[in-house]
């Protein structure tokens, strides 16, 4: 074996791996932000339509 890795620094191609997995967390974080839906619009009560029929 030559050595050369030993220093602890990632090669370039680990770079890239590293960089590449990042993006893609960022981007999954973007999406799940964009579809989540508030707390007080799934917390909301909604009148029952039911009851209020017959008066």
């Amino acid at each position: 074996m030559s050595g050369k890795d030993d220093t602890g620094t990632p090669n370039t191609g680990e770079q890239i791996d590293a960089a590449e997995r990042e993006e893609a967390k960022r981007r999954l974080l973007a999406q799940a932000e964009a579809e989540r839906i508030p707390t007080q619009e799934t917390t909301r009560a909604l009148p029952d339509r039911r009851w209020r029929h017959g008066r």
